[in-house]
């Protein structure tokens, strides 16, 4: 239980962090999708653009986050070079895309739809490259177990990002300010502009980095360099595909859809908007995993390391369905997160909300693999998810539009999902608690076909009164069954 706690404080200031950076970044949702209107198709170019950077990222850091944790833990290695040579490693490799795509910027536009306009990719492909070497440094931070300042420094980039999209999209068109002529002369909005802004904020964060950048100088190890990589390549072969289970519709779609360009852009915009409100379970998924992945290579030799394990995994579906149940139960509140011409998209929000909780369960049956350094398998898992969703997108695309997108990745998480577990079973076997387990997803999908209902046939205030009533059930129901308060720090007290 110790050790539980000890993952939940630090999944809590880390969750914390992304959920106060979240929130602050959804205030860009309501902006830009009201500022760019749907049928104007200019988030669709901001969907589309943002699939290939988290392609881009997962490249461009080939599994060395991962490696990163691994060899910085392991006996017989030296930390500081083990340091030194992952920022080295991935220093040299962002350089050397950053010169690539100045180097062939025009044709690499025309190829993803964008001749007319390739200061799109240029300025996206080299903020990713910079990001992509800010992840050791922001990995350093979760290894020394400093999560205050990860998350100061990851809440200052988005309040930035903010700031300037705020100056941008409303500002300075409403003072009629032109600075740097960043508008024409009927003060259009321009989309470049906002991955600008990007390039801007991704700057300053690896400024903010410059102590931990001093790490660079404890030099090279070429043995080490060759054990991380060996071990890092499976590692992006399954990011890759795992990130194309989130980004290969979003690609796809413009090439795939029948209609018009235009109208393609504008499905896609709609798509995009909409999704942002499931962000909320990949923001819970990512908090976890900042905390989870150094606190799993930490416990690896604990005699209970197994128990541990089952147990967190029975925790975060429990609370990543209360997570779930309250996004659907106040959907007529977090709609207006995205402007009004995105709302016919709403439907995609519990598909994509359901695929994500699939996601989160894979990243925490993929620890049997990544201990045992059989990484090649989650590349297996991951690239036959993958399969599973371009099948998918190609087949109904032409036929249903951005709800083939949704399912896709349902299915895609879905199949990996399942992978992992049986074989994991074989090479790495735990006892989950996979009736206590089940009992929440029914009780759950229960809840949350009488929320659908009552969305449906009442007005917003009752409809939110009663949905109330069914997230109280479920929180009484995991307070009964495995939180009786009486066992809750400080509060406990009061119960017993």
């Amino acid at each position: 239980m110790a050790n539980l706690k000890s993952l939940a404080k630090d999944t809590a200031i880390y969750g914390l962090s992304s959920i106060v950076a979240r929130f602050i970044n959804y205030l860009l949702v309501p902006i830009q999708t009201k500022c760019f209107n749907a049928y104007g198709g200019q988030y669709g170019i901001v969907t589309n653009v943002y699939a290939y950077v988290s392609l881009l990222i997962i490249l461009l850091i080939y599994g060395m986050e991962t490696a990163f944790f691994r060899f910085m833990s392991k006996e017989g290695e030296d930390p500081q070079r083990v340091y030194a040579t992952s920022m080295r490693m991935v220093a040299t490799t962002s350089l050397v895309f950053a010169c690539v795509v100045s180097l062939f910027i025009r044709p690499l536009a025309s190829a993803m739809g964008y001749a007319d306009h390739p200061e799109y990719v240029w300025v996206m492909f080299i903020t990713v490259a910079i990001d992509a070497f800010v992840a050791i440094p922001m990995a350093y931070l979760r290894y020394k177990h400093r999560p205050v300042k990860f998350a100061s420094i990851q809440i200052f980039n988005i309040a930035l990002s903010i700031l300037l999209n705020v100056l941008y999209l409303m500002v300075f068109p409403a003072l009629r300010f032109n600075p740097f002529g960043i508008y024409d002369a009927n003060f259009t909005l321009e989309v470049v502009w906002v991955f600008y802004i990007n390039l801007i904020c991704t700057v300053v964060k690896l400024l903010l980095l410059w102590k931990e950048l001093g790490g660079i100088r404890f030099g090279f190890d070429r043995g080490a360099c060759k054990r991380m990589l060996t071990y890092a390549w499976p590692l992006l072969v399954m990011g890759l595909a795992g990130q194309l289970n989130q980004a290969a519709s979003q690609i796809l779609f413009p090439y795939l859809y029948t209609g018009s360009e235009a109208d393609a852009r504008v499905q896609l915009g709609i798509y995009g908007g909409c999704i942002k409100i499931a962000m909320i379970m990949v923001m819970i998924v990512q908090a976890f995993r900042y905390a989870y992945e150094p606190f799993v290579f930490g416990k690896n030799g604990d005699k209970d390391n197994k128990e541990t394990y089952a147990q967190s995994m029975k925790f975060f579906i429990i609370f990543t369905l209360l997570a779930f149940l309250v996004v659907m139960a106040y959907m007529d509140l977090l709609r207006y997160l995205v402007g009004e011409s995105y709302w016919e998209g709403l439907k995609v929000v519990p598909i994509v909300m359901a695929a994500e909780i699939m996601f989160g369960i894979f990243f925490n049956l993929s620890f049997w693999y990544k201990l045992t350094d059989r990484t090649i398998w989650g590349a297996w898992f991951s690239g036959i998810g993958a399969v599973v969703l371009i099948a998918i997108d190609v087949v109904f695309i032409p036929r249903f539009s951005y709800m083939a997108c949704a399912w896709a990745g349902f299915g895609a998480y879905g199949v990996s999902m399942v992978l992992s577990y049986f074989f994991g079973q074989k090479y790495y076997p735990i006892q989950y608690p996979l009736k206590d387990i089940a009992i929440y997803v029914l009780f759950a999908a229960f809840i949350f076909f009488w929320i659908m209902v009552t969305n449906r046939h009442f007005s917003t205030v009752p409809a939110l009164l009663i949905n109330t009533a069914w997230v109280v059930c479920y929180v009484i129901f995991i307070v009964r069954r495995d939180l009786p308060l009486k066992s809750l720090p400080y509060i406990g007290k009061y119960f017993k």
